[in-house]
């Protein structure tokens, strides 16, 4: 528990520069949660507007209003969705925490970059799932999920009828077919808000455990004729498939894939390159109208070959494919209180009576400080409790 010997810690969230991101590591609420913790907070002056939180409501929470460079350089920690880099990095004090999705798994210069600024990195993306205890600091879980229920809306948007089944004066019309590949947590959201909008819907994973989760859901598992009973990777991600099995499971979803209507993908390998699951072939197959929303698509690929992300490519015969890598942002205020609170509840878990601390060999210490770590706690400090 924290005490009154505890040191106030200064906690810091800048506005997002990114073109396609709304969102924001902190809101009102988590100000309020984080001041019981011995956390003041600095916002730079209009971070919140874009995700529905004004100055005044941060204010009103208890947080000072700043100026970005008062944030960057006022901090202890500081918290991220798209990670700093450049000039904002070289802006930063030495020996400050950077909490936020690192990309660390892929991009070895990046942390040896923050190695090198002399800051304590600390990525989310490493976060061991199994652990009971690290549930609410998910990021992945949170924006998977906000993405997947956003990547079915959008999707019933671009598709040119309608999802629900509908008899009116002039006929029946049929429901939208839909099928999603990937059935981990953004799938499993699709699904149900599909399902919720009215569309016949099926799903396919490579993971033995989907079947149940799928069906649960009042979908169809798309039966392929392949088994890949390893298909479960650790920490509860997909594994990533052997090159005999992707080119399997291709050819099986290209030839599948012309039954439907829409086609969502979402199946990332968190830091690599996201495995093709629909190929040229497959998209030739579909017709005129159908809809392909590529959740994964990225500067390393995507699930659907030809997809680009953040752009909408339409085939010669009319088929439209989103790459939609950010749809998490674009339902900035739900996705801003799920992201702020799992950044809250890791800041605190290394609150200390000595302030920010690490307890080598603790597993969650272990995985998430990826550069910088900093010394180790007195043997008698007491840990603060997590959220």
């Amino acid at each position: 528990m924290t005490t009154e010997n505890t040191p106030q810690v200064r906690f810091g969230v800048t506005k997002e520069t990114s073109e396609h991101e709304a969102r924001v590591a902190l809101t009102p609420e988590i100000v309020t949660r984080l001041a019981k913790k011995s956390v003041n907070c600095l916002i730079e002056s209009g971070a919140g507007l874009s995700a529905g939180f004004a100055d005044d409501q941060y204010a009103a929470a208890g947080a000072k209003i700043a100026t970005r460079d008062e944030v960057l350089t006022g901090s202890d920690a500081l918290g991220f969705i798209e990670r700093p880099e450049g000039e904002t990095l070289d802006r930063i004090p030495r020996g400050t925490w950077i909490i936020g999705m690192l990309s660390s798994f892929s991009d070895k210069d990046y942390v040896s970059s923050l190695e090198n600024h002399g800051l304590v990195g600390v990525a989310m993306e490493q976060l061991p799932r199994q652990l009971s205890s690290a549930q609410s600091m998910d990021a992945m879980t949170s924006q998977n999920s906000v993405m997947g229920y956003k990547a079915a809306v959008k999707a019933a948007d671009e598709y040119g009828a309608f999802f629900p089944m509908m008899t009116t004066a002039a006929g029946t019309i049929r429901p939208a077919k839909v099928l999603i590949l990937g059935a981990g947590i953004a799938g499993l959201q699709a699904i149900g808000t599909a399902r919720r909008l009215g569309a016949v819907v099926t799903a396919y994973d490579v993971r033995p455990a989907s079947k149940g989760e799928v069906e649960s859901l009042g979908a169809s598992f798309l039966d392929l004729g392949l088994d890949f009973s390893q298909g479960q990777g650790e920490g509860g991600y997909a594994r990533e498939l052997s090159a005999e099995e992707r080119a399997a499971q291709q050819a099986a979803v290209d030839s599948k894939a012309a039954g439907f209507d829409v086609i969502i993908t979402t199946a990332k390998v968190p830091g690599r390159k996201p495995p093709v699951l629909l190929t040229a072939a497959g998209i030739d197959g579909l017709h005129t109208g159908a809809v392909v929303l590529d959740c994964a698509a990225s500067d390393l690929g995507g699930n659907v070959e030809g997809s680009k992300p953040n752009e909408t490519v339409v085939t010669e015969h009319g088929v439209r494919i989103l790459g939609m890598p950010s749809l998490a942002s674009e339902v900035p205020t739900t996705a801003s209180n799920l992201f702020a609170r799992n950044v809250a509840d890791i800041l605190v878990h290394f609150i200390s009576d000595s302030g920010l601390t690490v307890t080598p060999g603790e597993e969650l210490d272990d995985s998430l400080i990826v550069s910088g770590a900093p010394a180790a706690p007195a043997a008698d400090a007491e840990r603060t409790d997590q959220q």
